[in-house]
């Protein structure tokens, strides 16, 4: 299962969250939050950062992480319950397990790059039209300030979200090692 992170930066007295327009990769054209991969030897921590400051120019400081989730990509709906995966025809891993952060003290100011176009967001006015189906179902408990963990079974083009769940309130969250 391949490791990646998100990363929000918010600004909670003004109640906005910075997404990116992503120009390339998973996800291209919707909106997300910052975040990729983990590497060899770098843990979820590091990886946001690194992430963050590659994908948008902002040093994010002191993330907190507040998130974990399994992602299925390429399941059959027959299959959407308790059925197995096979590797992607492309050769990815079809899952991948996302470490969230949330961070709202940064350093520097968001900048377009060939990967993403930030922007600002207010908390009520999030394109959920235009991200992955999954987001609108935990969004808020990012903004509320909630530890959460979920689960998203999408079709192999990620078009159809077939399955989700989402637990508030989890410890396992706020006690992992980083």
């Amino acid at each position: 299962m391949q490791p990646a992170t998100l990363c929000y930066l918010l600004k909670p007295d003004e109640e906005q969250v910075l997404l990116i327009r992503k120009k390339r990769g998973l996800g291209e054209g919707l909106y997300v939050g910052p975040g990729g991969k983990v590497e060899d030897g770098e843990t979820p921590r590091e990886c946001v950062v690194r992430e963050v400051e590659e994908e948008i120019g902002v040093t994010p400081r002191d993330p907190e992480k507040v998130g974990e989730f399994e992602f299925v990509f390429g399941v059959p709906e027959s299959d959407a319950l308790g059925g197995s995966s096979e590797q992607g025809s492309d050769g990815e891993d079809p899952e991948m397990f996302v470490h969230v952060f949330r961070a709202e003290e940064f350093a520097g100011e968001p900048e377009e790059s060939p990967e993403a176009d930030p922007g600002w967001f207010d908390f009520d006015d999030v394109p959920y039209d235009r991200m992955w189906e999954d987001d609108r179902y935990w969004m808020p408990h990012l903004f509320d300030g909630e530890t959460f963990a979920g689960e998203f079974v999408f079709d192999s083009e990620g078009e159809e979200l077939r399955e989700w769940s989402v637990e508030t309130g989890v410890r396992k969250v706020e006690a992992a090692e980083f």
